[in-house]
């Protein structure tokens, strides 16, 4: 892994900005926003897909405590129906950025995109949850987030194993979707969902 980047820019307050949950059929996709404090480390930030689950768990408690500022945002299964799965990311991470309550002065999004209506300048920077600590602080919240929010609807729709897939399309939620049809967590749009649909 290529070592992290200086988090200084220009000496700008500097937020990180990713999402987690665009592969998935069912749930929204989240986004978070992080103000890292240069005075106040953590170490151990890295890709959150590259961390256990008791890693990332750990470290989102440490960034929410160490961080200068940090925002979680979403946009729902409607939204992404309605805008398509990129765009919906897009809003989930202005939403993010427009959340801090640090207001900063220049974002770092994961991607290769930058999303429309942000509050401050921003670069696009291609794998960035492994080049910068803020990108990978972003990342690890909106993972954990999502996956939190995945694993309670487990719960209410017991006979879909989303605590086990978090919605992704594997043979068992595959099946489950055959079994049992649709839930309001589902996303039309995608194609695996809309074979189910149109009962292909």
């Amino acid at each position: 892994m290529e070592p992290f980047v200086s988090e200084v820019y220009l000496g700008s307050l500097l937020a990180g900005v990713d999402e987690a949950g665009r592969g998935p059929l069912a749930g929204e996709v989240v986004a978070a926003a992080v103000i890292l404090d240069p005075n106040n480390p953590i170490e151990g930030l890295a890709d959150s897909k590259k961390l256990s689950e008791k890693k990332r768990e750990a470290l989102f408690d440490e960034i929410k405590q160490k961080a200068l500022s940090y925002a979680i945002a979403s946009a729902s299964v409607a939204e992404i129906d309605e805008l398509n799965i990129l765009h919906a990311s897009m809003l989930a991470m202005s939403r993010a950025v427009a959340a801090l309550q640090v207001a900063p002065e220049h974002a770092l999004i994961d991607g290769n995109r930058i999303p429309k209506a942000l509050i401050c300048p921003a670069e696009a920077v291609v794998k960035g949850d492994a080049r910068h600590q803020a990108i990978s602080a972003a990342s690890i919240l909106a993972k954990v987030s999502r996956d939190r929010d995945i694993v309670a609807y487990g719960q209410e729709y017991p006979q879909y194993g989303f605590e086990k897939h978090k919605g992704y399309p594997t043979a068992v939620h595959l099946q489950a979707l055959k079994d049992h049809g649709l839930t309001p967590l589902h996303r039309r749009s995608f194609g695996p969902v809309k074979r189910i649909i149109e009962g292909s």
